[in-house]
């Protein structure tokens, strides 16, 4: 699999291109090899295209967004891929209303005649 790590101090991203294995998770640093940088903020970006080549031809998949990276700068011909984001649904939690929050009243005390 091939994707981006994150390196960089915080609200300063940039990333590194990495070949991984797909169960590695993104954030241990445990990749096979680095092919590539990228800086979202100046929009530098550097890749080595004869290992991404290999790598690809191998049969290494590319994760949408470095998809999307190698073929707006020609490293690899085909086209980009839709990237969608799946809304956050709000949790289903039964609304408190008003009738509960309030305390529970004890019953009034319903003076009886006395007979």
């Amino acid at each position: 699999m091939m994707r981006l790590f994150r390196v960089g101090k915080k609200k300063q991203p940039s990333y590194k291109i990495v070949v991984t294995d797909k169960k590695n998770a993104p954030s241990r640093g445990r990749f096979v090899e680095e092919v590539g940088i990228y800086n979202p903020l100046t929009k530098e970006f550097h890749v080595k295209k004869e290992r991404v080549e290999h790598w690809i031809s191998v049969g290494v998949q590319t994760s949408d967004t470095v998809q999307n990276l190698l073929v707006k700068n020609d490293v690899i011909k085909g086209e980009k891929r839709k990237i969608t984001f799946k809304k956050k649904e709000a949790e289903n939690k039964p609304e408190v209303q008003s009738e509960e929050i309030k305390k529970e009243e004890p019953p009034k005390e319903t003076e009886e005649p006395k007979a």
